[in-house]
Order: structure tokens, then sequence, then C-alpha cells
């Protein structure tokens, strides 16, 4: 097989927008957001300042920081931009983020050239339309394009040659798989696993015991390289989730519930509007420590109601908590919805009395809340989002990660 498939990503996306539209901040250390860094430039990297550190220890890092809020609107128009300029080459693109996308350009060489003359096409044509640097990556596999996308990384081009795959990328740092996040990479370093090589050579019934079978099995098979996803043009998610960064926040009610009242206002207004409700709720609490524990439940009947996903996941966040009971403070709530569904036909039920009837979606009550959820989409709908909503999701002002950055980080379904 020839190396076709492209992994193209926007560096520093947010900051370098920043940058774009205020030259002044060209060159310099540059952050967006404010009591949580949502991204920085690579000047800022420079200090050690990364997406997600709260603002104060970034300023240590880099007193001569410069924080700037986001024009989400310019992410999006020129995230969509770029994205299109690569549709110009081959209609079999994959989005994947506002800022990333793979490409196979297989049927598309004998008009364009080779696919590394294509890819250093698209990034001449993103900085002559756009003037955004982007990295990509050209290989045999997605995993190894997306690889070789990172290695790239800042504003360069890096093809993969079949010949020697296994030789590139056997010599990488194991973190810049895919699924091998802090945690793992820990996990990997307790074995002395520290590249993707020496991950290739460990027995797989070490790395089951120490990953769990399905996750050892998977990160073994791309360390060779084995990774036979295609490009979908069309896919439709299976799940949809999002998350909330709060700092270091007591594990109380005041500060759990709202919060993931708030998340689950926006996962279920999107299930909604694209009519997928989902059978498992899963929840994940991230501690002071950096240890996150995720709960799951999977339902009879598929939901999309508001206050029924933010019940299943209060209790599921409540189970978390009395397991782990000497954990006081915790930094990140998280929930998503998966199993979704392709229609939202209810199956009526009798009124029984039975526990826990409201967060049935077929009983009186059940209907009574997703009633509730159509009237408050609607006047979104004409009125925009913030013109209504349950008030007991509304979070302090101080709240540091805006809405409208994590609606673009969300994929749509």
């Amino acid at each position: 097989m020839k190396a076709t498939i492209l992994h193209a990503d926007l560096d520093a996306f947010y900051a370098s927008v920043e940058q774009l539209l205020d030259p002044s901040l060209r060159g310099k250390p540059i952050a967006v957001g404010g009591g949580v860094v949502l991204a920085a430039s690579y000047e800022a990297k420079a200090f050690g300042v990364r997406g997600g550190m709260p603002g104060r220890q970034a300023r240590e890092l880099c007193p001569q920081l410069t924080f700037v809020g986001g024009h989400f609107k310019d992410y999006q128009r020129l995230g969509d931009a770029a994205i299109k300029v690569i549709g110009d080459f081959t209609p079999l693109v994959e989005r994947i983020s506002i800022d990333e996308a793979f490409a196979d350009v297989a049927g598309c060489t004998h008009l364009f050239g080779s696919p590394a003359e294509i890819a250093a096409t698209i990034r001449q044509r993103v900085r002559a339309e756009l003037s955004l640097p982007i990295s990509v990556g050209v290989a045999r596999t997605k995993h190894l394009a997306k690889i070789a996308s990172q290695v790239a990384k800042p504003d360069g081009l890096v093809v993969v040659d079949p010949d020697t795959e296994l030789e590139f990328l056997h010599h990488l740092p194991v973190e810049l798989m895919w699924g091998v996040g802090p945690v793992t990479m820990a996990r990997l370093a307790e074995i002395g696993v520290q590249t993707i090589g020496q991950l290739a050579t460990t027995p797989g019934w070490s790395l089951e015991q120490l990953l769990g079978p399905a996750a050892g099995e998977k990160r073994a098979a791309l360390a060779w390289n084995r990774d036979p996803r295609e490009i979908k043009s069309h896919r439709r998610a299976r799940s949809a989730g999002a998350q909330s960064a709060i700092g270091r926040r007591p594990a109380v009610e005041r500060v759990i519930r709202p919060t993931l009242l708030h998340l689950a206002d926006r996962i279920a207004t999107r299930l909604r509007a694209k009519s997928r409700p989902g059978r498992t709720v899963t929840v994940r609490v991230r501690f002071a420590n950096l240890r996150s524990v995720t709960r799951s439940v999977t339902l009879d009947a598929p939901i999309f109601a508001t206050l029924i996903l933010t019940e299943l996941a209060e209790e599921l966040v409540r189970a978390i908590l009395v397991n782990y009971p000497d954990e006081k403070i915790i930094s990140l709530l998280a929930i998503s919805v998966s199993h979704l569904e392709e229609n939202c036909d209810l199956e009526l039920e009798l009124p029984l009395g039975l526990e826990g009837d409201a967060r049935r979606p077929g009983t009186k009550r059940g209907l009574a809340r997703q009633a509730a959820d159509g009237a408050i989409d609607k006047i979104r709908d004409r009125f925009g989002w913030n013109s209504i909503g349950y008030g007991s999701a509304a979070l302090p002002n101080s709240h540091s990660v805006p809405d409208e950055f994590r609606r673009l980080a969300e994929k749509d379904l």
C-alpha cells in the first residue's frame, strides 16, 4: 500500500488566530483564556504554558504572558475555510475537530500530483489564503499520519515512506500514540516502556494485565502500525459529551449539581437537535491529584431530556464519591451519552407508580420534562442560547471556560 492518508492540523490554532487578528501579538507569548489557559501560542509553550493550566501558574512560568479573550466566530470561520481547502483536492475528508482532519488522496494523484505534493500545496494555500500555519503528516494509515503531523509541528510536513515506517515509528515517545494519555503513559513507564518500539516488543499478556485486554491489544496493534480504519467522510458520532474543568473545588452538592446540569443541558440539547437519544450515560470525575474515575449506566429506553440526564449523572458521581471517601477536592466533571439511536420514537408506559418514573421518558412525568425541553429549545432557536435555561444551571461569572469555546470543541453529531 502507498502512503496516501493525510492528517492536517492547524498549529496552535486559537492562539494563531488571535495573533492573526492582532498583529501586535505576533512573536509574543500569548494565551487564550483567563482563569484557565484555553490555548497557548508556541512562544508561550516554550515556557511550559499548556492548555488546561490555571492562569496563575501560567503567569508564574511566563511573567510576560499576555492573556486574550476568544474570538469564537473567527475560529469557526477560519477552521471551516481550512477544511474547505483540503476538500478542494479530495471528497474523502474526515473532519475530527474544528482545526484538524484526515483525507485520502489516493484517487486524485493523477490530477494534483503525489500525496506529498498535494500536502505541500494544501499548506501553501492555507498560509497564502488564511495566513495560518498548518502541519501535515502523510502515511499509509490514519494512526501514523496523525503521529507524522505531530512530528511535523510547528508548521511542517512529514511524509512517512511505507518501507521505513516502523523505523520512523518505533523510536518515537509512546505518548504520541492515540489513546496514551498521562495515566497510561505512567503505567507504561512503570514497566520500562517509554518508546513505541518498546511497546511493540512488550509481551501481549503484560500489556493486557496493565491496560486491560481490549486496550492492550489495540495499543500493540498500533505500535506495529496495524490500523485498518478508513476515511469516513460522512460518519455519524457514536456519542455526545461535554466536560468542565472547574479548578480545585470541594466535592459538595452546591458545586456538583449546577455543573452537571450545565453539562447535561449542552449535551441533551445537541441530542434533541439531531433526534438521537442515547441509552448509556457515563460520568468522569477528576480529583485534585489528577486521578480520573468513570462510572456508567445503560438504560432500557434511550433518553435526551436534560433533567433525566442530570439526575442520572448525579447518581453516578455520588457513587464515585462514596467509593473514594478520602477525595474531597475535584477538578473536572464530564458527562457523555453513547449507544445513540437514529430516531426518538417513544414507547408510552402505564402509570404504575414505579420508582424512578420521572426518569423514564415514556411516563407522564418523563413526557412533561421533554415537553419543557422542547419549549426551551424553540425559545433558544429564536432568541439565542442565553435567553432561557434552567436556573440552577447558571454558573458563577468567574467560570473560566466560555461555553462558546466548549461548543467549538464538541463534535457535531
